[in-house]
């Protein structure tokens, strides 16, 4: 198992993201509203306030998104990603990364 983690700044994809997820048979997800660093120092932190620049036109919000997926679904999934979001090389698109889950329980079991 897997804990796929997606930081997507391009918020407005976030139902056919999910809409997608069901498609390739993931059912669980968990979507967080989040702030990315940049966007907090630039507004919140006097001393950083000259950083406004850097990030002028990038959304000050994003979602992410936390899903425990199989192994095998891992491929699939960024395939899905990369399909609905686009290069991630593009600043603003998002982030996506897994990280191998040594033990899980409370998940309900497939039928």
């Amino acid at each position: 198992m897997k804990l796929l983690i997606l930081i997507l700044n391009k918020v407005e994809k976030l139902e056919e993201v999910l809409e997608g997820f069901l498609e390739i048979g993931i059912t669980g997800a968990t979507v967080i509203e989040s702030s990315g660093m940049g966007h907090i120092l630039s507004e919140e932190v006097p001393i950083f306030l000259g950083l406004r620049f850097m990030f002028a036109g990038e959304k000050p919000h994003n979602k992410t998104i936390l899903s425990v997926i199989k192994d095998e679904k891992e491929k699939p999934v960024i395939k899905l990603l990369k399909k609905i979001l686009g290069s991630l090389d593009e600043p603003g698109t998002g982030i996506i990364f897994t990280i191998p889950l040594d033990k899980v329980e409370g998940l309900k079991p497939e039928i």
